[in-house]
């Protein structure tokens, strides 16, 4: 069988120039401001750069580039909730074949036009990728069309692993690769072909910390499905991480470390800040796990493994990041129903250089009115110890601020 010979030097090799012809440039990134963080060489991949938006084209060309005439000519099918789906509807366009991708019915309107838009049919069916993988199954069976699977596949791993290859080109001397891991087949690819290339590379696998599918697969020693996943970062939300991948895992993979969601929400507004990239949730996984090993004078890349985010996730992401921050935050103070009361409390603010974005006045909040209405006030400031300022400076004018739930 054609996918017991991959995953050798030979075949990456081959999948490198076979890739080439579809794939961008993303050359290093260096980050100075997460190097100064960790006090290591923190260069970023940047696949969210690439094209259809991440890295899941190279996986898939190259899969359509080892089947045979026969099976590109029954049709192939996947199942995908976004990045493997326009992969492989951009890969089936390229060779002339028809593709029909099964996706949730929860999949953002945004990724169903942009597959669609590659030429392939898309079918929504159930609510969670589990669900579409196993009506895509069905369907292959009954129309007889080629399967070609978003992660659990070596000639998939195969070109997947090309992103090593041009990591070690462009650094050579590169001492740790951090890489996302949904299903595992990046992760296999990546630490695959690292140490072919020099055994003493480390390549450190990130999960989100709700959905640690290899995580826990690896602790039991066997492939385990978990009971269910949770995590902002939809890419990697997987429950049965791959069983034929799996034994390259085990024996590549230095080690597995998990990132909360919140700490994803953090990293987002770091990268549009410092460095003007839109990174989706789990590519960022490897940005935000940066601070949880010591790294100090280590060169280090960072796999930002795709960019399409939706523009809604996107704003919903930026207003958590500024409220986990301390960037925007509303306070509640009573005062007074008396005229002259609201710009006292403006004026303190404005000493303090808050810049206020809301003000909401509630009258009902007391049956006495005179002695009590409550004014709450939404402000931007420059972070947790500004804010902390602005408390202080309202308190000292004796008003007894409390702080509540943002929403703006």
């Amino acid at each position: 069988m054609e996918e017991e010979k991959m995953l050798t030097l030979e075949k990456f090799e081959e999948a490198a120039e076979t890739v080439r012809r579809v794939t961008l440039e993303t050359k290093l990134v260096y980050s100075d401001y997460f190097s100064e963080q960790t006090g290591a060489k923190v260069y970023l991949k940047p696949e969210n750069m690439q094209f259809t938006g991440a890295y899941k084209v190279r996986g898939a060309y190259y899969k359509m580039s080892t089947l045979s005439e026969e099976e590109r000519a029954r049709g192939v099918i996947t199942a995908s909730a976004g990045n493997h789906a326009q992969g492989v509807a951009y890969a089936a366009k390229c060779y002339g074949v028809r593709a029909t991708i099964v996706m949730p019915t929860t999949t953002p309107l945004i990724k169903v036009n942009r597959t669609k838009g590659y030429g392939a049919e898309v079918v929504l069916y159930g609510d969670v990728y589990d669900e579409a993988c196993a009506k895509a199954y069905e369907l292959a069976e009954e129309h007889g069309y080629t399967f070609v699977h978003p992660f659990d596949d070596l000639a998939v791993a195969t070109g997947q692993g090309t992103i090593a290859m041009e990591i070690v080109k462009e650094l050579p001397l590169v001492e740790y690769i951090l890489v996302p891991i949904g299903g595992g087949g990046l992760a296999t690819g990546v630490s695959t072909l690292a140490k072919l290339l020099n055994p003493k590379i480390k390549v450190i696998g990130v999960e989100p910390a709700n959905a640690n599918c290899m995580q826990v697969s690896l602790k039991n020693g066997k492939v385990t499905t978990l009971p269910s996943v949770a995590t902002i970062a939809d890419g990697t939300a997987v429950k049965t991480p791959g069983e034929k991948i799996f034994p390259y895992i085990q024996k590549n993979l230095d080690d597995i470390i998990t990132v909360e969601d919140t700490e994803l929400v953090g990293a987002f507004l770091d990268m549009v800040e410092n460095h003007k990239m839109i990174v989706e949730n789990s590519g960022l996984l490897t940005v935000a796990a940066l601070k949880h090993l010591d790294l100090k004078g280590k060169k280090v890349v960072s796999i930002l493994s795709g960019g399409n985010m939706d523009v809604i996730t996107m704003s919903s992401v930026v207003q958590q990041g500024l409220i986990l921050r301390g960037r925007i935050f509303t306070v509640s103070v009573l005062l007074p129903d008396k005229p002259g009361e609201l710009s006292k409390v403006a004026g303190v603010v404005a000493r303090e250089h808050g810049n206020v974005i809301k003000l909401s006045h509630n009258q009902f909040v007391s049956v006495n009115r005179s002695a009590a209405v409550e004014l709450r006030i939404t402000m931007e400031t420059f972070g947790e110890q500004h804010k902390d300022e602005i408390m202080h400076a309202l308190e000292a004018e004796g008003y007894r601020p409390k702080v509540v739930q943002t929403s703006m």
